[in-house]
């Protein structure tokens, strides 16, 4: 990748990284931010990672697609106000970059409470994601997420097991 930089995006920095930094470097700060966002249950921070116009589209796991900023902050204020705590713990990041828009594709492995853990408990899950990031004028901002269950432990490998 030729980053300078080894020690992948940096937690708790949501801006366009240091001096001497990689745009990857810059892009992988701002799929920090969204998680960091996510985490917090802050919903002013989720909105400054989105990019308001063209349409945002937000997939989460099991769920039907949420089209355009209005309709996506309103669905970010229910699941933070459902989700009394979550933390990601992000696995196989990969960045690409093509001038004005990047991809980062992870594993978004994931502690939670609240709808679906046990009472007085915690769930754990795991997610293939995707995120979509476009270059504005404010730097890299959220374009796209589309996060998929994985099913099963095997990661997809089954055949080749057979």
């Amino acid at each position: 990748m030729g980053n300078r930089m080894t020690d992948g995006p940096r937690q708790g920095t949501g801006g366009d990284g240091a001096r001497g930094a990689t745009v990857e470097d810059v892009v992988l700060n701002a799929n920090t931010a969204f998680y960091n966002a996510f985490e917090a249950g802050d919903l002013d921070l989720m909105a400054a990672v989105w990019l308001p116009e063209p349409d945002p589209v937000c997939i989460h796991p099991g769920n039907a697609a949420i089209s355009g900023y209005a309709e996506m902050m309103r669905a970010w204020a229910m699941i933070f106000a459902n989700t009394p705590y979550i933390q990601f713990f992000l696995t196989d990041v990969q960045v690409r970059v093509d001038e004005d828009v990047a991809y980062v594709t992870c594993t978004e492995n994931v502690l939670s409470s609240g709808e679906g853990a046990p009472e007085d408990g915690f769930a754990g899950g795991k997610a293939l994601a995707t995120n979509v990031f476009r270059r504005t004028s404010s730097g890299w901002r959220l374009w796209i997420h589309h996060a998929s269950p994985v099913l099963s432990s095997s990661g997809g490998r089954q055949e080749e097991a057979e």
